[in-house]
């Protein structure tokens, strides 16, 4: 159940858990910065929220850390606009990736299956053993340099299903800065 506390002066909401299974309090901060409070049934709720209060320094640390190194991929909208917005973008997204690929392709001439459009929370794309390739509608929203790099990185997946300097070469093939986009990348993810 969604709960309210004031700690330090800062409105926070949480979910409280109340288990008869637990045997102790256990508190758990998630990187998209929900709250989740675990708490033994035989535990009064004012004893939960007392330890809440005494560790209130390291919450909100934590919460302020979970909050700078939010993902692009975690937008911070409800899950009724984030659903809205995905499908909104969705038929964008899939003609921008496969106009893509065909212009990488034309080079690497790799057979792919299918290619679909997702909505994933902490993945740009992924390539399954099966030949089909999955990217996130949120591709739209990088630079044309940083999703290029996502379609080829996953492209090249379909003959090097790992990141050996074999696959490194052959991203290198068509995008020889990689290591300069996917840094940029890695540094808008964390």
């Amino acid at each position: 159940m969604l709960q309210q506390i004031k700690l330090q002066g800062r409105e926070l909401d949480y979910i409280l858990k109340i288990s008869s299974r637990a045997r102790r309090l256990r508190l758990t901060i998630y990187g998209d910065g929900r709250l989740v409070l675990t708490q033994p049934r035989f535990l009064s709720r004012r004893f939960a929220e007392d330890f809440l209060r005494e560790k209130a320094a390291w919450i909100l640390a934590r919460l302020d850390k979970a909050k700078e190194s939010m993902s692009p991929l975690d937008s911070g909208l409800s899950g009724a606009d984030l659903r809205a917005d995905y499908l909104a973008k969705k038929a964008d997204a899939y003609e921008f990736a496969r106009t893509r690929l065909e212009h990488f392709n034309k080079f690497y001439n790799f057979a792919y299956q299918k290619i679909s459009i997702r909505n994933p929370r902490t993945r740009w794309g992924s390539c399954s053993r099966k030949g089909n390739l999955n990217f996130s509608y949120r591709l739209l929203d990088l630079t044309p340099e940083a999703a290029d790099y996502i379609i080829v990185h996953e492209l090249c997946h379909l003959a090097q299903f790992n990141h050996s300097p074999r696959f490194w070469r052959l991203v290198s093939r068509t995008i020889p800065d990689y290591d300069e986009r996917r840094r940029s990348l890695r540094n808008k993810i964390r």
